[in-house]
């Protein structure tokens, strides 16, 4: 029966596994039921490398399932091979081992009972005496035993340290050896597998002994603040200085101390340091051959152009000029015309200023002149949004280049050097969201001669992700960059547009609400803007303009924390439109419940998942920021159904609930790339580096047909005041910047 662990809030269990309900092998998660002490139980999480008839003892907590009933939900656990004859023959059927079936495990049973796990582990030549096994087979089944034993030992080994999840990953990852290979450097944990901290695997290297000052852990106390710096803020490197004071401080040692190891780790390139003037910039090795190919790339595309014999510019622009009844202005001429003459082009411009009609006239441009020609983009929303608009289908980056994800979680890109892109020209939109990572893929994917279009807004937000790449390529002055200015009439007429341009030249836009598409309303505290946002939402836009509470209407945040950010607009708003029921089914994952009939995002791409529409079309993909609802949680199946925003309909796996967050309000960031007929903007105290020009502006140029904000007139004026940019360390601009003229003319 249950005993009481150490920790009051848990209990711990231990029986035998009768039968195994469910098994992910990927992520290790199961249900199963175990007999203890003659009661059956139920116990679920995860619980990599069970197998029936093996003994467990799990810690974890009691829990009421909805439809289920009383569960033992699974914290930590240890298991044994089982000792008993019955339960060795239950372990050997159930195909734990490989080259044991059940006819051959009652055979190995009935000759040798009890020891037949030690047979199996200390003489398994001994096997060749059951009918049917050969010497190559029992080879085989030892080896396979080995494995088994492998898993084992190293969740033993963890125990109380890693959750069941880590180690297995710290298993796939070094196999049965895990635990000689951490030995030698426990350092490694958190220099390899993601989830793993520093500190956890600072308490795993002192428990074996290391010292506060040994090389291992300085040595790897410097990569992992070169990568918290390149996750959390995406800076590519960091100036020596403040490289050493900010591991000497995490640390607990002298900052000579740091760059002494910094100098070991630059002689093993590990780490690179570079002079950019009288800065030394230290990177992770990674991270600068990233920077590095981006930028010989670059200028081997410009090198290496094929000239287009064009007779007359001007009469290919009177021909985009034709098609698309629009007069051109003379900087949106002059990004056509570069983009024949360039191998590099950058468009950058606000809404209103006609990039969208420039991509339009380049493609009729390119297909006159039998240039093949693709568009991407880098979300899923956005490559949508860019074959609305131009006519013209677009993919994601990421499924143009045929990515991939290895059994560890790594993406992988098909498309590269050895098997690159066949196009004339690739044009890419919203490029201000393009981290280094993402555009060294893409590079790598062109052919030497391919054109490159870059079209975005560096007034945005810069990228979440490493690096800001597209303001690195404005700020080197390398390329020819078009900045588009002029406000077309059609856009003359629309208070978001008129307020972006006023928000993104420092001035305070009208407020007084005579527009028809741009409001302020006013509120002091966090309970009357969620109040207010509750009532639009619900009622007074629906009844207005007839918005679909849920599929039009879409909350913006500068943040995730605090009265009016997106964990508490979340929780507010769900309990508004989805209310809890009897009748929905609910599943937790990543600490978040998630109920039938809740609005979601995608947080991670997945190209393995297949999805069909109503009307019979069918494919497989959904995309980092794709919004979407949850039709159906099906507990018995352990799958989960979503319907994403342009009619997909998708059935996964239930762990795909990991790469899910709730979406009635997103945060800025994560609205990039995306447009909604109706976006609120709640304003409301927050950290001084959410409280910028671009933040607002970001959110404000998400509208299509409406903007609201929402909150404090003060903290408006303060954002738009505020024009300080988050500047990343970065140095792809410092290895452009060698002035690279051409065709004669210079940024």
């Amino acid at each position: 029966m249950p005993e009481n662990s150490e920790n009051d809030n848990r209990q711990q269990i231990k029986g035998t596994i009768e039968e195994i309900v469910f098994k992910n092998a990927d992520n290790g998660y199961a249900i199963c039921v175990i007999d203890c002490e003659g009661e059956l139980v139920t116990i679920t999480g995860v619980i990599p490398g069970i197998n029936e008839g093996e003994t467990i003892i799990a810690v974890g907590k009691w829990v009421n399932h909805p439809n289920y009933g009383k569960q033992f939900s699974v914290e930590q656990y240890s298991k044994d091979f089982p000792k008993a004859s019955s339960a060795i023959l239950a372990y050997l059927s159930s195909g734990a081992v490989k080259g044991i079936g059940p006819v051959t495990a009652k055979r190995i049973v009935d000759l040798y009972g009890e020891n037949t796990i030690s047979v199996i582990e200390e003489h398994p030549e001994w096997l060749t005496d059951i009918k049917g096994v050969t010497q190559k087979k029992a080879q085989e089944i030892a080896q396979s035993f080995k494995n088994q034993f492998g898993m084992r030992e190293v969740m033993m080994y963890f125990e109380g340290l890693l959750s069941p999840k880590l180690a297995l990953k710290v298993y796939k990852r070094w196999g049965s050896v895990a635990i000689d290979v951490l030995r030698n450097d426990p350092y490694l944990l958190c220099d390899e597998i993601d989830g793993i901290s520093f500190d956890k695997a600072d308490t795993i290297a002192k428990g074996l002994g290391f010292g506060n000052e040994s090389e291992e852990r300085i040595t790897a106390g410097i990569k992992y603040v070169l990568y918290t710096e390149l996750v959390r803020s995406g800076n590519c490197f960091l100036p020596m200085e403040e490289l050493a004071y900010k591991a000497s401080e995490m640390l607990g040692v002298e900052e000579e101390q740091v760059k002494e190891c910094v100098v070991i780790l630059s002689h093993r390139a590990e780490i690179i340091a570079v002079k950019y003037g009288n800065l030394t910039a230290v990177y992770l090795e990674n991270v600068y051959r990233a920077e590095k190919y981006c930028a010989e790339k670059l200028k081997l595309l410009c090198d290496t152009k094929i000239d287009i014999p064009l007779a007359d510019a001007g009469k290919e622009i009177e021909k985009a000029e034709k098609q698309s009844g629009i007069k051109m202005h003379s900087l949106q001429a002059e990004a056509i015309k570069s983009s024949i003459e360039e191998g590099v082009v950058i468009v950058t411009g606000c809404p209103g200023t006609g990039k969208t009609t420039v991509i339009k006239a380049i493609i009729g441009m390119f297909e006159r002149l039998d240039i093949t020609v693709c568009l991407a983009a880098p979300t899923g929303r956005a490559a949508k949004r860019m074959t609305e608009s131009s006519g013209f289908p677009a993919k994601t980056i990421h499924r143009l280049l045929e990515s991939e994800y290895t059994s560890d979680d790594r993406i992988e890109f098909q498309r590269n050097e050895d098997n690159p892109l066949d196009y004339g020209a690739v044009i890419v939109d919203e490029a201000s969201m393009i981290d280094v990572f993402l555009f060294n893929a893409l590079l790598k994917a062109l052919k030497p001669g391919t054109r490159l279009i870059l079209i975005g807004d560096v007034d945005q937000l810069p990228p979440v992700g490493a690096g800001d790449v597209f303001g690195d390529l404005i700020k080197s002055g390398s390329f020819i960059t078009v900045r588009l200015s002029e406000i077309f009439r059609q856009s003359k007429d629309s208070l978001i547009v008129l307020s972006a341009h006023m928000i993104n030249n420092g001035d305070m836009p009208p407020i007084d609400n005579k527009g028809n598409d741009f409001f302020f309303m006013p509120r002091k505290t966090g309970k009357e803007i969620s109040e207010l946002i509750r009532e639009l939402c619900k009622e007074r836009l629906p009844k207005a303009y007839g918005y679909d509470a849920l599929s039009d209407i879409q909350v913006v945040c500068p943040t995730r924390k605090g009265e009016a950010g997106t964990t508490s607009l979340n929780n507010m708003m769900r309990e508004v439109f989805n209310p809890k029921s009897s009748l929905k089914s609910e599943y937790a994952a990543n600490n978040t419940v998630f109920r039938e009939g809740d609005k979601i995002m995608q947080i991670r791409n997945n190209y393995d998942i297949e999805w069909e529409t109503e009307d019979g079309r069918k494919g497989s993909g959904v995309f980092n920021g794709d919004i979407g609802f949850i039709e159906k949680i099906d507990l018995d199946e352990q799958t989960v159904e979503y319907k994403f925003d342009d009619e997909r309909i998708a059935v996964c796996d239930i762990s795909s609930l990991e790469d899910i967050e709730h979406a009635y309000a997103i945060t800025v960031h994560k609205s990039q790339g995306s447009e909604y007929k109706a976006v609120i903007i709640p304003l409301f105290d927050c950290p001084r580096g959410l409280m910028t020009r671009n933040m607002i502006y970001t959110a404000v140029t998400r509208a299509q047909n409406l903007v609201v904000v929402v909150g404090k007139l003060e903290i408006m004026k303060e954002m738009i005041k505020n024009n300080v940019r988050m500047n990343k360390y970065t140095g792809l601009a410092n290895m452009l910047k060698p002035a690279y003229v051409h065709s004669g003319r210079k940024n």
